[in-house]
């Protein structure tokens, strides 16, 4: 049976990963994200359903058009494959089935978040917000299924508290980062909160750990300045997926110092 779902969850992640691709695509310019279909961007003929399958149509192009043979960017497969290789580690590691679509529905929102942070140093709201819509009943259904309900409680007092603590840091340092972080810190404390208090903790943590070491190490390199912006969200988002996969060992290390 588990294995049975770590397949499921795979194939729906490569499905999920190639809808990831398009809202990383289009949110930033504000296209829709339903019409028009899924086109080559060179020469606008539609992409037949034969050469639409998640990573595998892109390694039979070769990473090309089929029509005009323009190069098709490397990322949209990574995302693929980087989302269905999440949904099934979240299969594997987390301890009961029926937390297991909440915590698919954040992993590949945060996959979208952290590839738009990169290129364009933004957050979508729209993205926050519709993990939240989507979100929030299924964490309901995972403590139902569990007898869990307060991993509900957690969840909210998780999600209040980074929100809270990361608009303090955005008004006192305004260009440290955007309000799209602090929105970004209250969905992820939510959903490290239903798991757990020490969690919340250790999830951000190791968020500022990911981000400081690189910027430490750029710093030394001369390759940035100290005011030179970073996009934080996709550390916020690896140290949350990191503690949602591997919370509990996280935890034990971190609770002996």
């Amino acid at each position: 049976m588990s294995a049975a779902v770590e397949a499921l969850a795979g194939v729906v992640g490569l499905a999920i990963g190639s809808f990831v691709g398009v809202l990383a695509d289009r949110l930033p310019r504000d296209e829709s994200i339903v019409s028009p279909p899924s086109h080559c961007v060179a020469c606008s003929t539609p992409i037949r359903t034969s050469d639409n399958i998640p990573v595998v149509s892109y390694l039979v192009l070769r990473g090309r058009c089929r029509v005009c043979g323009a190069r098709i960017p490397p990322r949209d497969a990574m995302l693929e494959l980087g989302t269905a290789i999440l949904f099934v580690l979240i299969a594997w590691r987390l301890p009961s089935i029926w937390a297991v679509p909440a915590y698919c529905v954040v992993a590949a929102s945060l996959v979208a978040i952290s590839a738009i942070d990169v290129e364009h140093m933004r957050i979508p709201s729209a993205i926050v917000y519709t993990t939240v819509a989507l979100g929030a009943p299924l964490l309901v259904l995972a403590s139902a299924g569990t007898h869990r309900w307060s991993a509900l409680l957690g969840a909210l007092i998780g999600g209040a508290a980074a929100f809270a603590a990361f608009f303090a840091l955005f008004v006192a340092v305004p260009k440290g980062i955007g309000f799209g972080d602090v929105r970004l810190a209250g969905l992820c404390g939510a959903f490290l909160g239903w798991i757990g208090y020490r969690e919340v903790i250790a999830g951000f943590l190791l968020s500022f750990i990911l981000a400081g070491v690189p910027a430490v190490v750029l710093l030394a390199m001369r390759k940035v300045q100290r005011r030179t912006q970073i996009p934080f969200g996709p550390f916020l988002a690896a140290g949350t997926v990191i503690t949602v996969l591997f919370g509990a060992p996280i935890v034990r290390v971190w609770a002996n110092f």
